[in-house]
């Protein structure tokens, strides 16, 4: 930022208006209005038929389970669903898009008025970013040019024409690049908890256009920069310095020209990763220069109230009240609970099933984060391959919590049944475990007391922690001795001397 903007930013209050479209690729198996598959990573226009092409007399046959997909998303969404809605022509000229136009939809959108909570910046509050609209289209396919050296012709691969994309429109209601990643995280957290997309960004499952502007307060009088459309970020990092970058470039723009949104029309810019820069592309047509009109081909189709319950009765538990139920009803940390859920459907799962067998919603708490995750992580494996079942874990656990093991031996069987498919008792055998009868730890006890009895005078001198100094010297007696056992039978013990 230059010295200028800085000085701008200082004199007058700055906010950010941040918008976001979000294209997401239904999960279904064939495209939107034909019977090609939607399979990612297939050689280039192999996955394409006349009606994807456009060519002369195909006719589109519209996909019921993108229907569905989307309506259940726009429930989850908190939108209006409403009884008709229709296909419209998004009529422009661009060389992957083989009819010249995109089956769209314009005035009647399947979902519309929604919402989606984040948390804000704090983490302590929630506040609730409006939806303008989520409406079903078909994908154009992908033009690749040579970006290295700028003299090869531009290849086109059609096998992503006509694959189903829900858009997913934001009202303006992000005002920082940190709240646009959380509102990205929470949205594909819920699409993925649902399964209508895999959001795998890396295959253009979710694609991000950020529309940003600033409101700046110049003597009480509000001024609007041009708004910028910054198209196809591909993923949240680049979202967020994008939005960054973007900021600092219209402070700075506005700084040296004064131009406002009344002075220049609305402009898309792409992502330079590696220069870290947005650059110009064109200026932004509005929904006129498309010429939208109603596809001939395809009838409106009516979403009859039963239709929509019955799909709104298969929502079940959605991440957000997920989230909360787990720190009410296990009473765990809030940043515990958010991790657990950003993982998913499967895990959630797996984690209660712990928590039933142990008892102790905390500790398997403490156990998901730091071991199972670790290991999942260091394994490059997610929770269906895990080899400790869930039951077995929370057995673990509860032999914890009831004193039977302290954490280090209980770590040495978890990292045993990592590479062993046996029982909790038949793991603490392998590794020679055994529990120690309270006539033997007594015994250990009195031992060490009567070696350290400078030890048993600081405990009767108040100093309590003193019993410490004993605690490894049991363990290197008898490993199988639990800690928590020595140090409260040791206490014990000098109160009666």
């Amino acid at each position: 930022m230059t010295a200028s903007a800085i000085l701008a930013c200082q004199k007058y209050p700055v906010t950010t208006i941040i918008g976001l479209e979000v294209h997401v690729q239904l999960k279904t198996q064939t495209k939107l209005f034909c019977g090609c598959t939607t399979e990612f990573g297939a050689p280039p226009n192999t996955q394409v038929c006349p009606v994807c092409l456009g060519m002369p007399g195909a006719l589109p046959v519209m996909n019921r389970e993108a229907i569905a997909l989307s309506v259940k998303t726009g429930l989850a969404l908190n939108c209006d669903i409403p009884p008709l809605t229709k296909w419209d022509r998004k009529q422009y000229f661009y060389p992957d898009l083989p009819k010249g136009y995109q089956i769209s939809q314009f005035d009647l959108p399947i979902c519309a008025d929604g919402h989606l909570a984040i948390s804000t910046d704090d983490g302590e509050t929630e506040r609730r970013i409006g939806l303008v609209r989520a409406h079903l289209e078909e994908d154009a396919g992908k033009s690749m040019h040579d970006e290295a050296s700028g003299i090869s012709d531009t290849k086109i691969d059609l096998n992503r024409c006509g694959t189903p994309l829900l858009e997913i429109v934001s009202q303006p209601d992000l005002r920082s690049a940190d709240e646009a990643k959380a509102y990205l995280s929470e949205l594909k957290l819920l699409l993925t908890h649902l399964k209508v997309s895999d959001c795998e960004m890396q295959e253009g499952s979710l694609r991000v256009d950020a529309n940003v502007n600033l409101h700046i307060d110049v003597e009480g009088k509000k001024i609007a920069t041009p708004i910028v459309e910054i198209k196809n970020l591909n993923s949240f990092r680049n979202v967020q310095r994008a939005i960054d970058y973007e900021v600092q470039r219209q402070l700075v723009d506005w700084e040296e020209n004064r131009q406002t949104i009344d002075d220049a029309p609305k402009t898309t810019r792409g992502w330079d990763d590696s220069a870290e820069q947005t650059f110009a592309q064109r200026e932004k047509e509005e929904s006129a220069d498309y010429r939208y009109f109603p596809d001939p081909d395809l009838l409106p189709v009516r979403l009859p109230r039963e239709y929509v319950e019955s799909i709104a009765e298969s929502l079940g538990e959605l991440p957000a009240v997920t989230r909360e139920r787990l720190q009410t009803q296990h009473g765990i940390k809030p940043y515990d609970a958010d991790v657990i859920v950003n993982q998913g459907p499967d895990v959630i799962e797996y984690f209660e099933t712990a928590v039933g067998a142990s008892g102790d919603g905390r500790r398997t708490s403490s156990w998901m984060m730091q071991d199972v995750m670790r290991t999942m992580k260091e394994r490059s494996i997610d929770i269906d391959t895990f080899p400790i079942p869930a039951e077995r874990l929370g057995e673990l656990i509860h032999m914890i919590a009831d004193g039977k093991l302290d954490n280090n031996r209980a770590r040495d069987v978890f990292e045993h049944l990592l590479t062993h498919d046996e029982s909790i008792e038949q793991a603490t055998k392998s590794l020679g475990i055994e529990a120690v009868d309270d006539d033997a730890l007594e015994s250990l006890c009195k031992e060490l007391l009567a070696a350290n009895p400078q030890v048993v005078e600081d405990v009767k001198g108040g100093k309590q922690q003193a019993v410490g100094a004993l605690i490894g010297q049991a363990k290197k007696k008898n490993p199988n001795a639990s800690p928590q056992a020595v140090r409260q039978l040791l206490i014990d013990l000098i109160a009666k001397m």
